[in-house]
């Protein structure tokens, strides 16, 4: 193999520059399926590393599904490492304004709660992959050390602590604001309702991308809003030619989008697409509001700028939370609002009035600490690693013709299979052998993507998990044979 020369510059962990670097080999075709990757030792000498960052490196590598340990013998590149299959197309959305209705969502989630259930079909982290006992010390300390002001009320916009502390992380976005201009929610689902709410009046269309996040649709649908779904691309996010010219045509009151790792295409935007698209929302004076909840969670490079960075106007209401990279159930989201900052505040005053004060304590002596950077890096290489290991996978047991989509962050993957496959039936016998995935249906208004779903990468791969997937490949193949029998006259 040819010596590589590890970069001490860049911003990854050594170990993670050896193991990209062999990961390029094997994507190349240079390291082929069945060679023998070079004895630790020898790497170690080749590259001038230590043993242990060789050996990280080659556990990574394991935990993406790249390559194995054979007994006695050393690595070697997997037989399956790194099939992809086809991306799935852009989405084209009828031209048409919807009520929404999300009681077909409710329904699909209502059996996630059960309690054996393989929760393939939720976007939440396993708690396993969480800081849980950092974050229950820390809150501990909080009621210990400051129990007047824990059981007190705080102010409507939040702990003061944690909202400087959101303002610092918030530079790592490209983002410039100070903790005054931050109002802390109870979860992102608060931040985009409250946010929703300063903007539109009941009979408004909000323009989305196609298919979107149900949760969502659940806000629109609660504040009488309407939608218009627009065309958008799996890796590059929504089309700013029809957002355009749904602009010009008056058709939309605002927008909302999740500019980074979308839920659940798992898109991300350019930095050019995102500064024309507050371009135009200042050219028609249109409101966005940037959910953000999957920002902090890309697999390699750095953090992604969110589409507030590039916001002048204050047009941008930007929305995010820990749910998905600390604790989805301490409830802490933030909403910062722009121009609608007032509005917002008072908004949430007179919802629920504040948010509880021990979780936002305890998040914000985790940002402090120094914990969180490191919890994250650790969660990005896991995630990224499912999402790997997901992918192989579908590609050994789902049928040929299914298309996947390639996140460079976050953790679910959408789903493709031919037109005539029917999600929901597949969601109905899955659920009887205790696996839970999300139909295509519940991601769209108009209800499209019958023929699609979302699976969740957020869980630690387990021999569990795989028989899960070989079981819903096995459905899948079933349905689609039963379809071809029956149109053949087989």
């Amino acid at each position: 193999m040819k010596v590589l020369l590890a970069d001490s510059s860049q911003p990854q962990n050594l170990y993670e520059q050896v193991a990209e670097r062999i990961q390029g080999l094997i994507q190349e075709g240079t390291l082929q399926p069945g060679d023998r990757l070079p004895s630790v030792r020898k790497l170690h000498q080749q590259l001038s590393v230590s043993v242990s960052t060789v050996l990280e490196a080659y556990r990574l590598l394991e935990d993406r599904g790249l390559i194995c340990a054979r007994p006695q013998s050393g690595y070697y590149v997997k037989h399956t490492a790194l099939k992809q299959p086809d991306e799935p197309k852009p989405s084209t959305p009828p031209w048409q304004v919807y009520a929404v209705d999300t009681s077909l969502a409710f329904v699909v989630y209502a059996a996630i709660r059960h309690p054996h259930a393989i929760k393939l079909g939720s976007a939440i982290p396993s708690p396993d992959l969480l800081p849980l006992t950092s974050l229950n010390r820390l809150m501990g300390q909080a009621i210990r050390s400051q129990p007047d002001i824990v059981h007190a009320y705080e102010v409507p916009s939040g702990c003061e602590t944690l909202r400087h502390e959101i303002a610092k992380r918030l530079m790592d976005a490209g983002c410039s604001v100070t903790p005054d201009r931050v109002v802390i929610t109870n979860g992102a689902t608060e931040a985009v309702y409250l946010s929703l709410k300063a903007v539109t009046q009941p009979g408004d269309t909000v323009a989305i991308e196609s298919p979107t996040y149900p949760g969502l649709l659940e806000a629109i649908e609660t504040l009488h809003l309407k939608a218009l779904e627009l065309p958008t691309h799996p890796r590059n996010g929504i089309c700013l030619d029809r957002l355009e010219t749904a602009f010009k045509k008056q058709q939309v009151q605002a927008c909302a989008l999740v500019s980074n790792f979308s839920n659940p295409l798992g898109s991300c935007m350019s930095d050019r697409a995102k500064k024309a698209l507050v371009d135009l929302l200042n050219q028609y004076n249109i409101p966005l509001i940037e959910d953000d909840v999957y920002g902090e969670l890309y697999h390699t490079g750095t953090r992604p700028k969110a589409i507030k960075a590039f916001d002048t106007e204050g047009r941008v209401l930007y929305c995010a939370s820990v749910s998905k990279t600390l604790s989805s159930g301490l409830r802490v989201g933030w909403a910062i609002a722009g121009r609608y900052h007032h509005r917002v505040e008072q908004l949430k005053m007179v919802t629920n009035l504040t948010c509880a004060i021990a979780p936002q304590l305890a998040v914000a002596a985790f940002f402090a600490n120094g914990g969180c950077d490191r919890h994250l890096r650790r969660l990005r290489h896991a995630y990224q690693a499912h999402i790997a290991r997901m992918t192989q996978a579908i590609c050994e047991y789902f049928p040929t013709e299914t298309r996947v989509t390639r996140p460079n962050g976050g953790h679910v993957l959408w789903l493709e299979l031919p037109p005539e496959f029917d999600a929901m039936q597949l969601y109905h016998e899955a659920l009887q052998h205790n696996i839970c995935i999300a139909p295509g249906v519940i991601f769209s208004p108009s209800r499209s993507f019958n023929h699609c779903l979302r699976l969740n990468c957020a869980l630690p791969w387990s021999d569990r998990i795989e028989q899960a997937i070989e079981t819903l490949g096995l459905l899948s193949k079933q349905q689609l044979a039963r379809q071809f029998l029956a149109r053949t006259g087989s």
